[in-house]
């Protein structure tokens, strides 16, 4: 019972996390369709356009760098919940999408043109009179640009956790199509981060895919966390390989 509680807490923390997740992925989301988002090349354009849209471009900065806190929770929870059900899918997807989230937050990583170096160049080229100085913050911002629109390790084990946490799902006793749309997210998006530059507008699959896998996760932990406040046997049944198979 004491095991069970604890694991009802987890459940419960990576429930509000992946809802949390989800509302950071649409926020920015919106926000680039109501505004055009900043040029992904040209130091004094992609300045220019965050001095024009300082608030925007900081809620897009804040909401993509920070959904990888959440995430990590999430991630963490369904390693736990899968855990009976396949130890090593279990461990493996866990630990590489905490892991794959842990390098997003230190490298900061977010969409192209987004990055907290180039917020804080903006500021410095809207303030500065000399052309010369100008230029040198332009050259500045095209070298970050250049590094924020790079291919990020981060994004493809992101996908990868995905894909290896939602293999067991039913195997696990939850619904076919919750395993299925996970392996789909997990797919797709590792070939949309390996060839993000060169599909264009075919990304938006994998940004679409992405916020639905997570409130599917978030629907599939608040169960078990009710599950779990019923009794720990119906938990424990419910995860089982066995009682999956013959059900």
């Amino acid at each position: 019972m004491k095991e069970n509680s604890s694991w009802k807490s987890l459940y419960a923390v990576g429930a509000t996390s992946a809802l949390a997740y989800v509302v950071m992925i649409l926020v920015p989301l919106v926000l680039m369709v109501v505004q055009a988002p900043a040029p992904l090349a040209g130091g004094a354009a992609i300045l220019e356009y965050i001095s024009g849209h300082r608030a925007v471009y900081l809620a897009e900065l804040i909401c993509f760098v920070g959904l990888s806190l959440p995430a990590i929770f999430v991630f963490l929870a369904l390693g736990a919940a899968l855990w009976p059900a396949s130890r090593s899918l279990a461990l493996m997807g866990a630990s590489i999408g905490v892991g794959s989230e842990l390098i997003a937050l230190a490298l900061g990583s977010s969409p192209p043109s987004l990055n907290g170096g180039l917020w804080v160049l903006s500021g410095r080229y809207e303030a500065a009179a000399d052309p010369a100085v100008r230029a040198s913050l332009a050259s500045a911002a095209e070298a970050l640009a250049a590094y924020a629109n790079a291919v990020s390790a981060a994004g493809i084990l992101t996908a990868l956790g995905i894909l290896l946490v939602s293999i067991p799902l039913a195997r696990a006793g939850f619904k076919r199509w919750q395993a299925i749309l996970g392996i789909v997210t997990g797919v797709a998006g590792i070939v949309s981060e390996i060839f993000r530059d060169y599909i264009g507008a075919a990304y938006l699959v994998y940004g679409l895919l992405l916020p639905a896998w997570f409130a599917v996760a978030g629907l599939v932990l608040l169960g078990l966390r009710r599950a779990a406040e019923v009794s720990p046997a119906d938990l424990t049944r419910r995860l089982s390989p066995s009682t999956s198979r013959t059900s």
